[in-house]
């Protein structure tokens, strides 16, 4: 095993590859918050796009369409990645995403707008598809955590910035102020490593040992270390190499427990209702008689997001990933459950009157809880508990997933409040959140500081554990 990177310099260079690769992060979460400040405008009378107010259909169009370009993109970012590389596929992030941006400020109408949110969509996608791949094959054990964690960060910084801005500046300026991002991740991330993992798949070991000395600040010890102990894994690969499919997500219990895992947390980020509270807050807090300006509340949460997330960065290679998804995830069907009984008791005419300011606090502890554990944990753990081999293709399904869920709850939670009531709704949210604290308790391993051949042995069977925690080249071929 390598020594400890904490003992060297060379973890901050890995820190500054993380937060760069992030920048396209933060210019996501941009594009997902420009909806709540913006679409009050494309409603009003004096529309900054068109000639006339935009309507509740379309307005639901801009909404969703971005889940559904991410969709269509999170299957191909799984072949272009393992192809192409790491790196080529984080450069065209910026494309789509300046793209969507120019052509915000350029639209004539809602047709053009639409597309902008499609592209919007594509580099979401793409983004959030990569950035926990990139940042778990370049990370060292011990930081692997907290670097993965940095990308509910990022987006919670987005989000920020987006309903900051929407209120302080002009529909123009606002979208001038976004296609400074795509340009300046593009210009720092070009000069990243590409991560030695697929480097050394792809038999550029040259290469490979270029991106490690950087990454791990020349120390030549423990890059031959590394180098040795990731051959080993790929050679194991190689003996099998072929197209990666389905089966190879069936092909032992450590996969299969591993894509159960994914499957389950990653789209249980859009099932636990996260997404409903930040696009429908204002509409939650209405309905609840809150006397806080739509923009107001949306803030509110966002700096609440955003003070949790960074929680979360702190101590998640302290507290451990298994403990905050739990709290989590507990926590949030408490949340969920306690804004179904508001909204119960108030459907059935009781005075809510004297707890009208519950539904705020709740919210704020849902979200404070959300980006404190399920929002950045899963994508941490989804990365952890797959091989190199199956990881980018079982998380792009796992995404695809998720995309799915995505555009369900956002386009579905009108539809379904006005059948069932808005209590029914959270009722809902509240159980999934539950089935998500189970699967977590029963299947998620804790993973923190370990390396990802003593995960996957876990997750094989208890037979392994009579391993030393350093070895593991014995049985590497039931690790991977």
């Amino acid at each position: 095993m390598s020594k400890n990177p904490s003992d060297s310099s060379g973890v901050w260079r890995q820190y500054v590859a993380a937060s760069i690769i992030n920048i396209a992060g933060i210019s996501t979460g941009m594009s997902i918050g420009w909806t709540s400040p913006i679409i009050p405008q494309l409603e009003a009378a004096n529309t900054p796009v068109g000639t006339e107010p935009m309507t509740k259909d379309q307005i639901s169009w801009l909404t969703s369409i971005f889940c559904i370009a991410a969709l269509i993109i999170s299957p191909l970012c799984s072949s272009f990645s393992e192809k192409f590389g790491r790196k080529r596929l984080g450069c065209l992030i910026a494309i789509p995403l300046g793209l969507s941006w120019l052509l915000t400020i350029l639209a004539p109408d809602f047709t053009c707008l639409l597309v902008a949110r499609i592209l919007t969509g594509v580099g979401g996608g793409m983004t959030i598809f990569l950035v926990p791949i990139y940042v778990a094959e370049i990370a060292s054990d011990d930081v692997r955590g907290r670097l993965g964690s940095f990308l509910l960060f990022a987006l919670s910084i987005g989000i920020l910035l987006s309903f900051i801005l929407g209120v302080v500046m002009t529909y123009q300026m606002f979208a001038i102020c976004g296609i400074i991002l795509p340009i300046v991740f593009i210009s720092a991330f070009v000069f990243m490593p590409e991560t030695p993992v697929w480097l050394l798949r792809k038999c550029r070991y040259e290469e490979a040992t270029r991106s490690l000395m950087w990454l791990r600040n020349n120390d030549k010890g423990t890059v031959d270390r590394e180098l040795d102990r990731l051959k080993k894994i790929i050679e194991e690969d190689s003996k099998s190499a072929r197209s990666v499919g389905f089966r190879d997500l069936v092909r032992d219990r450590g996969t299969i427990k591993g894509s159960l895992i994914a499957f389950a947390l990653l789209p249980g980020q859009q099932a636990c209702g996260n997404s409903v509270v930040f696009t429908y807050s204002a509409t939650i807090f209405q309905l609840a008689g809150s006397s806080l300006s739509p923009n107001s509340s949306a803030i509110a949460l966002g700096v609440m997001q955003l003070i949790a997330s960074f929680l979360s960065t702190a101590t998640i290679e302290r507290v451990g990933r298994r403990f905050l998804l739990l709290i989590s995830c507990g926590g949030m069907a408490i949340c969920h459950g306690l804004l179904g009984l508001f909204f119960l008791f108030q459907a059935l005419d009781y005075d809510m009157s004297i707890v009208r300011w519950a539904p705020v606090i709740v919210l704020c502890f849902f979200t404070t809880l959300y980006s404190i554990g399920l929002g950045p944990v899963a994508f941490v753990v989804a990365s952890e508990v797959l091989s190199s081999e199956v990881a980018a293709f079982a998380n792009s399904l796992a995404m695809t997933a998720t995309w799915i869920v995505f555009f369900t709850v956002i386009k579905g939670f009108p539809l379904v409040s006005s059948l069932i009531g808005s209590y029914g709704c959270f009722f809902i949210f509240a159980l999934c959140c539950t089935s998500t604290f189970l699967i977590t308790y029963f299947l998620v391993p804790e993973t923190k500081g370990r390396s990802i051949e003593s995960i996957l042995r876990e997750l094989n069977g208890p037979q392994k554990k009579s391993e030393g925690n350093s070895t593991g080249n014995r049985n590497s071929m039931e690790i991977y």
